[in-house]
Formats: structure tokens, C-alpha cells, sequence
């Protein structure tokens, strides 16, 4: 059974960091590019990061760029979104998924795995 897991969130006060891991079962990331979606309560999920299956082209959204870091490493088959200086904004359920193919969603893939999320609160 296909399966993909975020872990990583919690709490953290404004300024902090955490770490995000993506990680697969029954299948290797390797071929796939990964996306980094987050969806604060009442709002719209959105596009956060995403790195392309060589891990040598990486995109941001505005409003984490130059905080956040996404990487991947095939050893450990784990793709990490590194957050720093974290903000109340942050604050969402972080979700990451896979991308076999190009489309018309974020960063021009098609997603089509997708984790259940993993909670981030940032909050004094």
C-alpha cells in the first residue's frame, strides 16, 4: 500500500524553527518531484515549496522565502522542509505530495499522493 508521511510539526514560538519530514512507504520518492502545501483553519490549501525530482530546482512562495528550505535526501528517502523564523501566520496543517508528471497545479506538476499532515502552531 502506497503511503506518504509528514512529520515534524508542533508548537514553537514566533522566531523558531522547525524541520518537516516527508517520507514513503512501498515506493521511492526519487521519481517524483514533491510538494510542500500548507491550509490554515478557513482558509485555501496553498502552495508552500517544492523540489524537483533531481533536487536540483526548488521554488517558494512569497511568503516563505528566504525561511524556508526544502531538500531531499534519497538515502533516507525523505524529502524536509526546513522552517525558520517562523511566524504566526505559519500557523496551518502541512501537507506534502507527489508529482509524477507536469500540470497545471503548483509548480507546474500534477500531485497525486498525498499525506495526512502534519499540524504546525506557532504561537508566544
Amino acid at each position: 500500500q502506497v503511503m506518504l508521511a509528514e512529520s515534524g510539526g508542533g508548537l514553537v514560538q514566533p522566531g523558531g524553527s522547525l524541520t518537516l519530514s516527508c517520507t514513503a512507504s512501498a515506493f521511492t520518492l526519487d521519481y517524483y518531484g514533491i510538494g510542500w502545501f500548507r491550509q490554515a483553519p478557513g482558509k485555501e490549501r496553498e502552495g508552500v515549496s517544492c523540489i524537483s525530482r533531481s533536487g536540483g530546482t526548488t521554488y517558494y512562495a512569497d511568503s516563505v522565502k528566504g525561511r524556508f528550505t526544502i531538500s531531499r535526501d534519497s538515502g533516507k528517502n525523505t524529502v524536509y522542509l526546513q522552517m525558520n523564523s517562523l511566524k504566526p501566520e505559519d500557523t496551518a496543517v502541512y501537507f506534502c505530495a507527489t508529482a509524477a508528471r507536469d500540470g497545471s497545479s503548483w509548480c507546474g506538476y500534477e500531485y497525486d499522493y498525498w499525506g495526512q499532515g502534519t499540524q504546525v502552531t506557532v504561537s508566544s
